[in-house]
């Protein structure tokens, strides 16, 4: 599985902390950007990188990250295939990965602690897709809703 990991200039400082994790943890990632710091940069950029390439992988993940976090998920869940979700805490991001199989973890930096975002990111990697039956059907509907916009 890769991780796509993407960030603006409000998400930049905690993306270094989470690639950090993510090679202690051992996971395959690839840095989208910002690549340095810009105040300058907008996060439709990142969100775009990162949400094409879960879009279009099967089986890869994506993390996003900007100060609110809504800009990056509004952005991402514009791709097919994709299901972004902004995490609170580490249950409800279990939550998501277990019923709705969500594929982009989205970090708002200006309200997570770097422990918060370590046990969010953690969740998101470790946590697999149940695959009930109920939750494959849900995630079908969402299919056609894309296939039909």
């Amino acid at each position: 599985m890769t991780i796509y990991i993407g960030a603006d200039h409000r998400g930049f400082a905690l993306k270094e902390k989470v690639k950090k994790l993510l090679i202690k943890l051992d996971y395959r990632f690839e840095d989208m950007g910002a690549f340095k710091f810009d105040q300058y940069d907008d996060y439709t950029t990142y969100a775009e990188k990162v949400a094409s390439m879960v879009g279009d992988e099967t089986g890869s993940r994506g993390i996003l990250i900007c100060g609110s976090g809504v800009g990056v998920d509004v952005a991402a869940n514009k791709f097919d295939g994709v299901r972004s979700s902004i995490g609170k805490n580490k249950d409800q991001v279990k939550a998501g990965r277990n019923d709705d199989d969500m594929n982009i973890l989205v970090l708002a930096a200006d309200f997570t602690t770097d422990k918060e975002a370590e046990d969010m990111v953690k969740a998101f990697i470790k946590t697999d897709f149940s695959k009930k039956e109920r939750y494959i059907r849900r995630i079908e509907d969402i299919e056609k809703i894309e296939a039909n916009n």
